[in-house]
């Protein structure tokens, strides 16, 4: 009686062992998905972000751009969260530094 007793208490900790491993195999395809996620989706967007926050903090008069909007223009003004943007001669619009999508080669806007 206390043989039998020793065994099943043997095999309950080895079908506790067992358990632990399955249900880390369980949890393997989902950690394998967030990463190919993370590298794929995330990481890229995060990247993409912080070099528009570089590019926005780093406009200075006399920088050719393109806005959300599609409308290119030349930085005559720049302001914490605005810049003034030349669109033809004497004629200046005011735009959010977030509208501001590309930041194009000197003299772009001359060649077209």
């Amino acid at each position: 009686m206390f043989i039998s007793n020793a065994y099943a208490q043997a095999s309950a900790d080895a079908a506790g062992a067992a358990g632990l491993g399955s249900s880390f195999a369980n949890f393997l395809p989902i950690i394998i998905m967030f990463l190919v996620l993370y590298f794929l989706m995330i990481r890229p967007q995060v990247k993409r972000q912080k070099e528009q926050k570089n590019m926005m903090d780093a406009l200075a008069k006399g920088d050719e751009v393109v806005t959300a909007g599609g409308i290119l223009g030349k930085i005559t003004k720049v302001s914490d969260a605005y810049v003034t943007l030349e669109i033809a001669e004497n004629t200046e619009i005011l735009v959010q530094k977030s509208a501001v999508s590309t930041l194009l080669p000197k003299g772009s806007i001359k060649s077209l």
